[in-house]
């Protein structure tokens, strides 16, 4: 059985110990669960993977969640088994788990806490969460630090700039406490930056999801590089009207059925090229 998180501890309850079984070597859940949880397990699974090819993983120590329909009024998400690398994760590993944290399904695995923390809140609170991206890159980090975040230096982030919003650091994410602040934080926005931590992305799916993380990551990492050569008075940044006007012009790439169809399938094809196995 996997172990549920507890709310009353800043720790897991691991019934079985840190015995993480190889993804490839369990039973797979193709034909055990619905066509609609299984199509979402390997989106999920190959948002993971794909998170590895750009060099978005902190080794196994970020998440990627994904809602799933409502079962008996119960809402539940589907998230990554603490242990499994993000270049090996597979459709038939990934955990599902309720908004209480209690498993729903029969695994070896067990969940990050501060995971569960960070997802059930944003799942809980948005019903367009259909999938959250949760990473601590390099620059996304470096950026989270800034008391200015992110600045309009690129178009990159001026396509991101206005659905941006900022959560102060609480430390590890272990206070389930914590969840009230940053729902009421990220508000109606779809980009988090949490200062001193690493960025967060909102989508109606996983490409979604993933196209704002693509665009957030970039705009931190060239905010970093043009920052390089010195301060503030050597760059050009964009007036917010410029800003507000190039975030209405890219946000039909974030409307359902448009953006994530140019960017998917090439995405899985890419991925099949080069790490296959996501769909186990």
């Amino acid at each position: 059985m996997a172990t549920a998180v507890k709310e009353t501890s800043t720790a897991l309850e691991v019934e079985q110990g840190f015995n993480i079984p190889d993804p490839t070597e369990i039973d797979r859940l193709e034909g055990k669960v619905s066509d609609i949880e299984w199509k979402l397990r390997c989106d999920l699974a190959a948002t993971y993977r794909l998170c590895a090819v750009y060099g978005w993983t902190d080794l196994v120590f970020t998440h990627i969640s994904v809602r799933l329909p409502d079962e008996d009024g119960e809402e539940r998400f589907l998230i990554n088994p603490y242990g499994v690398m993000f270049d090996e994760m597979t459709a038939s590993s990934l955990v599902k788990i309720g908004l209480d944290g209690n498993p729903k399904q029969e695994t070896p695995y067990f969940v990050n806490a501060a995971g569960f923390t960070i997802h059930s809140a944003v799942h809980s609170a948005r019903e367009d969460a259909g999938c959250v991206i949760h990473v601590h890159t390099p620059y996304g980090v470096a950026v989270s630090v800034q008391k200015d975040g992110l600045r309009r230096y690129t178009q990159f982030s001026m396509q991101v700039y206005d659905d941006l919003a900022y959560h102060d650091y609480e430390g590890i994410a272990l206070d389930l406490d914590e969840r009230e602040r940053l729902i009421a934080d990220i508000g109606d926005k779809n980009l988090l930056m949490l200062r001193n931590h690493g960025t967060l992305t909102i989508g109606e799916n996983c490409p979604i999801a993933f196209l704002r993380m693509y665009l957030l990551e970039n705009s931190c990492k060239t905010q970093i590089l043009a920052q390089s050569i010195g301060g503030a008075e050597h760059l050009h940044e964009e007036s917010e009207d410029m800003a507000h006007r190039v975030f209405q012009q890219a946000s039909p790439a974030f409307t359902k059925g448009l953006g994530d169809n140019l960017i998917w399938p090439g995405l899985l094809r890419k991925l099949n090229r080069t790490n296959p196995g996501f769909d186990y």
